[in-house]
């Protein structure tokens, strides 16, 4: 396939929101579109997220708050945690990713990430407006909790930052009373809000479904339970090859792993690893959880109200991605929530789940081509994949027609 001339089929590796956002918008230029995934659609980082479309919160995930994090990410009872039994890949993942940690590489990120935050909801809007159903969940305003002003002040150094970069943000000052009288499931330990608006949250699980179901329609196959073994430039197209020993053909292959997209984008020279960040979440029954999607910074605990339950999430586990899940991780989210709630029988949780968030050593997702000009990646987006990947989908398909990538993916180039 000459560069200059835009491809008629793609393989897409991994059935998550930034494969299948991918898959469609190709679909709708006309491209022949596979969609192949090692268990099936969503069984990654897509299925069990928080579900947050909040454009306001998405920063790069190395901040300059998380060196003082320091040691405590060796704790069992830390939000944020690393295996003693760190193997080396983790080790130099980890000392990239605390070098980024400074305020000026922050800013750099966040400027980056503001671009694609200023157009993330209307990628959703794409979606819906072309029959994607199920797109927005709900648009009440996020009511984020804090135990005292200091607490809060942080995350409006946070705010302010982002709007600096020309990003609108809405809210308002709650104080203790106000907060617990909006939410009346929170504690008398919390003694400040933030009530932001203008942003959304789906129900993922739903999302994903409507968004496979319409990747099918458009004429999209989806291949699950079929793990990638490797990816070949054959100079005229690629060469996808399956676990089952099958083959896949196609003129371009878009890497959307997820967590597992560095073992087949290494070869084709993207040097940036991906790491997973792993998350957990479980669902409660609604009584004595939030009621509007609710956020504990301190304790880095969300609530998002689904239909008919509460999913309650939370923690950043760096480790192997196909790590079974670790119930003290579970007991870790129960034990920071509990004192700023009320009565809570934690005992009623189902759907118990950990995925494999993946990240990248400065915060930015990795979207765009690699040095062949037939395999091309979408993914490292973190915490902000749900948010993102409609987004990148769309932006990456508009460089794999044209041979150009936007101005908003210069920064994410996966060959930086």
């Amino acid at each position: 396939m000459s560069s200059t001339v835009s491809p008629r089929s793609a393989v897409v590796v991994g059935a998550g929101v930034a494969g299948l956002s991918t898959a469609w918008f190709l679909l709708q230029e006309g491209v022949k579109v596979t969609v192949v995934d090692r268990r099936h659609v969503a069984a990654g980082a897509s299925w069990g997220n928080a579900g947050w479309l909040s454009p306001a919160l998405a920063v790069p995930l190395p901040e300059p708050s998380a060196l003082r994090v320091g040691l405590k990410a060796f704790s069992s009872t830390s939000p944020v945690r690393v295996p003693l039994s760190a193997d080396p890949a983790l080790a130099r993942f980890l000392g990239r990713f605390i070098r980024n940690c400074t305020h000026r590489r922050w800013q750099v990120a966040l400027q980056a990430l503001t671009v694609l935050n200023q157009q993330a909801l209307d990628a959703y809007d794409l979606l819906a407006h072309g029959g994607v159903a199920d797109t927005t969940w709900q648009d009440d305003p996020f009511l984020i909790a804090f135990a005292g002003e200091s607490q809060r002040e942080s995350m409006l150094s946070e705010i302010d930052h982002i709007r600096s970069g020309g990003m609108t943000v809405d809210f308002d000052l709650l104080d203790g009373e106000a907060t617990r009288t909006r939410e009346p499931a929170l504690s008398g330990r919390v003694r400040a809000g933030i009530l932001l608006r203008g942003q959304r949250s789906i129900d993922p699980p739903r999302f994903l479904a409507s968004l496979h179901k319409a990747v099918v329609q458009a004429g999209g196959r989806v291949l699950e339970g079929d793990a990638v073994t490797g990816v070949d430039d054959t100079g005229d197209g690629v060469r996808v090859d399956l676990v089952d020993g099958t083959t896949e053909t196609a003129d371009v292959a878009v890497l959307a792993a997820g967590g597992w997209i560095s073992p087949l984008a290494r070869k084709f020279g993207v040097r940036t690893p991906v790491q997973a960040g792993r998350g957990y979440s479980f669902s409660m029954p609604t009584e004595g959880l939030p009621s509007a999607p609710t956020y504990l910074p301190g304790q880095r605990v969300v609530f998002t109200p689904l239909d008919g339950r509460v999913r309650v999430s939370g923690i950043m586990e760096f480790a192997a991605p196909d790590r079974p899940l670790n119930r003290r991780s579970i007991d870790t989210i129960v034990a920071a929530a509990t004192p700023m709630l009320g009565e809570v029988d934690w005992s009623r949780r189902s759907d118990e789940w950990v995925g494999p968030r993946p990240c990248t050593v400065d915060g930015l997702p990795l979207v765009g081509r690699t040095e062949s000009e037939r395999v091309f990646v979408c993914g490292g987006h973190g915490m902000w994949g749900i948010a993102h990947g409609p987004l990148t989908g769309k932006l990456l398909t508009q460089q794999i027609l044209s041979g150009r990538a936007p101005a908003e993916l210069a920064a994410l180039s996966p060959l930086r």
